[in-house]
């Protein structure tokens, strides 16, 4: 009888591996690459399609908020599938101080981070096996005070895909942080409290306070518990951290968004954000960008990263589903969406689309 419970255990165990490896298997070539910029090397990856010998069109990935790794941790590979089917290659490195990159991201402003983009371009056109004229940016989040300022110094890039990006980093800062309180069901107290905070915080930024001035206005106890609202994202603040603020937290795309006008922009929103307001993006960029420049794509069901809201909001689910099924991750129509995008711009061009 144990003999066959553990031999049940074992083809179980067995059969959870094979899904695993199978599920995590993409239809890819990835090459480990290294690029040498500011003085130090960044590690990447160039992921292209599966066959064929190019030239590919590239998405360059720009990342949002974080210490990003050039796959972010594997979140982006069925990202680059999808693109490898519409004959896309994909490029990303991991942020200066990740994985292998050296460095500290955060000691970058936006346009370090720009600069940093388009010497990823520049690397790229080098390559035999890359179309330098089909070349454009992906990037999500913070990416959205990024990728304008690249795409306004370099007019060669083909496109923008910008995914859930803010306009102006304050305005986001006080969406985020009402629409946790709300998410968490935070009091009135609580929520006056938080405001609160939060223009201490900007009080002092405006006036150039050191960390030490920060942590003693804001008082010890709550130093890297809710301050990370201000800037969408981070888990706590730090001496680094708040440095970082100090350099972006006045970052505003529009000017940089009215110098990109001819370039071709994807815009994806999902229904589910609680870290962008949405709305106010989706007004500024049509606002900003040329009717005929601009294309909005809506997915509803989508959180912030463009998972689907249900996975997202359970813990568990989430794993399973990263572990198990890592594309039913992303809400529906959200690669498919952005993959068109790609094969109508070399429709345009009398270019071969890839296949669906």
């Amino acid at each position: 009888m144990a003999l066959g419970v553990l031999i049940a255990l074992a083809l179980i165990t067995a059969s959870a591996v094979a899904v695993v490896i199978t599920q995590n298997s993409y239809d890819l070539r990835e090459e480990r690459v290294a690029l040498r910029h500011a003085g130090a090397t960044l590690d990447g990856v160039l992921a292209l399609p599966r066959t064929g010998d190019g030239p590919y069109g590239l998405v360059v990935f720009v990342h949002g908020d974080g210490p990003v790794d050039a796959t972010h941790e594997t979140f982006y590979r069925p990202i680059w599938e999808s693109f490898a089917r519409a004959g896309y290659a994909s490029l990303s490195f991991s942020k200066p101080g990740v994985a292998g990159s050296e460095g500290n991201w955060l000691d970058q402003s936006m346009e370090d981070r720009a600069d940093e983009t388009l010497a990823a371009v520049a690397w790229a056109r080098a390559r035999p096996d890359i179309d330098g004229g089909r070349i454009g940016l992906w990037g999500a989040s913070q990416a959205g005070w990024v990728m304008p300022k690249a795409a306004a110094r370099d007019t060669r890039l083909q496109f923008v895909i910008a995914v859930a990006p803010a306009v102006d980093w304050q305005r986001q800062g006080r969406y985020n942080l009402l629409a946790e309180l709300r998410r968490d069901g935070a009091s009135e107290a609580e929520r006056a409290a938080a405001l609160n905070r939060r223009e201490t915080t900007l009080r002092l930024l405006r006036g150039g306070a050191s960390f030490d001035a920060y942590r003693d206005a804001i008082g010890a106890e709550t130093v890297g518990a809710d301050e990370g609202a201000d800037d969408g994202g981070a888990d706590g603040m730090t001496a680094d951290r708040w440095r970082f603020i100090a350099k972006n937290y006045t970052a505003n795309a529009t000017a940089d968004l009215r110098a990109m006008r001819g370039t071709p922009v994807l815009l994806v929103l999902g229904g589910h954000d609680i870290n962008v307001d949405v709305a106010d993006t989706e007004k500024a960029y049509r606002a900003l960008l040329p009717h005929g420049t601009l294309q909005v794509r809506h997915i509803p069901d989508a959180t912030h990263s463009l998972v689907k809201h249900d996975v997202e909001d359970s813990e568990v689910r989430l794993t399973l589903t990263a572990l198990f099924a890592p594309r039913a991750l992303f809400a529906d129509g959200a690669l498919a969406d952005q993959r068109r995008f790609l094969e109508r711009l070399d429709a345009g061009t009398g270019r071969a689309t890839g296949s669906s």
